[in-house]
């Protein structure tokens, strides 16, 4: 499923359309990206509107259009989207295509995990604004994790690193290199980590992935985890020992038996 870093990189593929006027909007009616809208009132609501710009929050993207038009996207496991020529889209996944003035704008998911949901209102949709602060916020703050770890204690570090509504856009391989560099097993109990040690490798791990995947898909540097972590057979960039994959509560984990000794 997209991190947050991945999630920015997609939304930038509609930037060719900033500035347009919707000209035609296509949609696969009945497709169960639409759970969250209509898909007849968006195809009709979005035309004639001019696309403004986008706003990330974790896993999830807002898109503005003139007049008060939001369109929320989450891309769920495989979803992705991508801008083509005029003429374009038509594939046998792409949900929506959104045709601009010089280009199409297009949702495309082949197992319709992602979801798409319509609102119009003067400001920010109400869901939007109840998100929780994202980690490269001011208000994803030291003493917030500190309660999130008091609370849940018992649980596996790994486990609640995954949990969006503490971590948003935290995914599988972000909360594996955030263990890694605190050096700390996935099932470590989260009641036994220093706040202030696993907020700062939080952000740090999610502004290096932003400044490599989220701008142009290029992988992080080669002393990251996250280049060795993907195969089976890899070895651990600081101390050379075999990678370790294995389940934890569903999601695979990929850790170091040297550095991350329990």
């Amino acid at each position: 499923m997209p991190e947050l870093a991945e999630v920015a990189w997609y939304a930038r593929q509609w930037d060719a359309g900033l500035g347009q006027r919707v000209v035609a909007v296509r949609v696969r009616e009945g497709a169960r990206v639409y759970r969250g809208a209509d898909a007849l009132v968006l195809s009709k609501s979005l035309v004639g509107r001019v696309y403004e710009g986008v706003a990330l929050h974790g896993k999830q993207m807002l898109f503005c259009f003139s007049g008060g038009g939001w369109l929320g996207v989450h891309l769920g496991m495989t979803g992705g989207l991508e801008s083509a020529g005029p003429g374009g889209g038509g594939g046998r996944h792409d949900h929506l295509e959104v045709v601009m003035e010089r280009v199409v704008l297009i949702f495309r998911d082949p197992r319709m995990f992602g979801r798409l949901i319509w609102e119009e209102s003067e400001g920010e949709p109400g869901w939007w604004r109840e998100l929780p602060p994202g980690v490269l916020t001011r208000g994803f703050r030291v003493d917030c994790v500190a309660e999130v770890l008091r609370r849940r204690s018992g649980t596996p570090l790994k486990a609640l690193l995954l949990e969006q509504e503490f971590f948003p856009g935290i995914g599988n391989w972000m909360a594996d290199e955030i263990l890694w560099r605190l050096r700390l097993p996935p099932a470590v109990p989260a009641g036994g980590v220093d706040a202030g040690s696993l907020h700062r490798e939080v952000r740090a791990v999610a502004r290096g992935a932003m400044r490599t995947i989220g701008r142009d898909w290029s992988d992080p540097p080669a002393g990251w985890l996250f280049r060795h972590r993907w195969r089976d057979g890899g070895t651990c960039p600081r101390c050379g020992a075999g990678l370790v994959r294995e389940t934890l509560r569903g999601r695979t984990a990929c850790h170091c038996p040297g550095c991350q000794a329990a």
